[in-house]
């Protein structure tokens, strides 16, 4: 004699729903190469074009390029390796008027969306910190990818007051301009094919 228990079956049942809805596996995250990557600010000081770089950075990228959806992106630079190539104004920089490393020794990048674009292009939307303002970013990347490696690149323009970089006398936007360009190229091992 058997005994059916229509309970044990649903129970069954939204057991494998609630596994189904949990998603696939979660991705792995790539590693960031920093020896081949690169984040870059170009600003403008009476008006001259003036480059400088962030030395030491780290990234968590984890997401697959073909459903990126549920994928997450987030960027740590410190703000203490930033450098202009004159010492200086690299002797400036760390200091409280400018990014304060003493307090942010961090300006972070947090996504909460990533849209695939196609060919290769992404719109990864998110949170950025600095100097413990926290904005809303829109960052557009394009992935190319060879010989087992993964280029994500791209640019976004932030408004330095906006974060409280310059502060006191150096608000002046005709000495040194509110717009920053931010370039970045990061080289990633182990991300998944496009």
């Amino acid at each position: 004699m058997t005994f059916s228990f229509p309970g044990r079956h649903l129970l069954c049942a939204a057991a494998l729903l609630a596994a189904g809805a949990a998603g696939a596996e979660p991705v792995t995250p790539a590693k960031l190469l920093p020896a081949q990557s690169q984040i870059v600010f170009v600003t403008r000081q009476m008006g001259v074009p003036v480059e400088g770089s962030f030395k030491k950075f780290d990234a968590q990228v984890a997401f697959d390029p073909r459903k990126p959806e549920g994928g997450s992106v987030a960027l740590q630079i410190e703000v203490a390796s930033a450098s202009l190539g004159i010492p200086q104004s690299d002797a400036e920089l760390p200091k409280a008027a400018w990014f304060d490393s003493q307090h942010f020794p961090k300006a972070e990048f947090h996504s909460s969306t990533i849209k695939a674009l196609g060919g290769g292009r992404f719109e990864i939307a998110g949170k950025l910190t600095i100097k413990g303002s926290t904005r809303d970013a829109l960052v557009p990347v394009e992935i190319t990818q060879s010989a087992g490696q993964s280029t994500a690149s791209g640019s976004l323009t932030i408004q330095r007051l906006a974060y409280k970089i310059g502060d006191g006398e150096w608000t002046d936007t005709s000495v040194v301009a509110d717009d920053v360009q931010v370039r970045f190229k990061l080289v990633l091992a182990g991300l998944g094919q496009l």
